[in-house]
């Protein structure tokens, strides 16, 4: 594994729009620069193993995943609490482009091991959308789920550089 020369952290609550900024973002700087990495890939693929799920389902914006969803995150809180770099290590295996792009930070236990690993390059970026935004995406308040302490990552050893909501509600003439 090559040290990347650049780490964009990306975190943001469900239905922020990260998928979206940081799949555009790896399309502009291309395959051979640039690695998306996923937190999320791992741990639902270890979660489908030992259940005997299907790993594919899990990864999709369905029902399916909404079913399983309460259960994968106590699991994976778990995982990270025996191990907090986990999952972290997992996505970094073998990645050779120069720069890279986390996802889905959405855990302190994940910004700290990346500050601690790759801190002198690493860029912390966070991705706000309003409710309402969040709603015209899909989004819908779970109790115990939506308001955990894990989805807002940033610490004041890390401070981050904010992308605010574009319009919005531009799905499907909304």
């Amino acid at each position: 594994m090559a040290a990347p020369r650049l780490v964009l952290l990306f975190s943001g609550k469900r239905k922020s729009g990260k998928d979206y900024i940081t799949e555009r973002l790896r399309y502009s700087l291309g395959g051979d620069v640039c690695a998306l990495l996923r937190l999320s890939g791992p741990l639902k693929q270890q979660f489908a193993l030992e259940r005997a799920l299907d790993f594919q389902r899990l990864l999709d914006t369905s029902d399916y995943k909404e079913t399983y969803r309460a259960e994968m995150i106590l699991w994976g809180e778990e995982k990270r609490s025996a191990d907090p770099g986990y999952f972290c290590r997992l996505i970094v295996e073998g990645v050779t482009q120069p720069v890279w792009i986390i996802s889905d930070a959405r855990r302190r236990s994940d910004v700290d091991w990346f500050l601690a690993a790759y801190g002198d390059v690493l860029q912390n970026v966070r991705v706000t959308a309003s409710q309402e935004t969040r709603r015209c995406r899909g989004w819908v308040y779970t109790p115990g789920e939506s308001d955990q302490w894990w989805v807002n990552p940033g610490t004041p050893s890390s401070p981050e550089n904010v992308i605010p909501e574009g319009p919005a509600c531009l799905v499907a003439g909304r």
